[in-house]
């Protein structure tokens, strides 16, 4: 079974030394840096509703 994403493709500026710690951690792990990546935003924490900026 596939799975079907809503896609949004998103585009980051990284420094050196950043890129060579998430290849590293993708090469020892065997996962792919979009599944690090995805996993890291799952674990932020929420933020309640009444401290976000208000939205144009």
């Amino acid at each position: 079974m596939s799975k079907k994403w809503a896609v949004k493709r998103l585009t980051i500026n990284l420094t050196s030394s950043e890129i060579e710690k998430l290849e590293k951690y993708s090469q020892e792990t065997g996962r792919p840096l979009t599944d690090i990546i995805r996993e890291l935003i799952r674990r932020l924490p929420e933020i309640p509703e009444t401290k976000l900026p208000p939205t144009a």
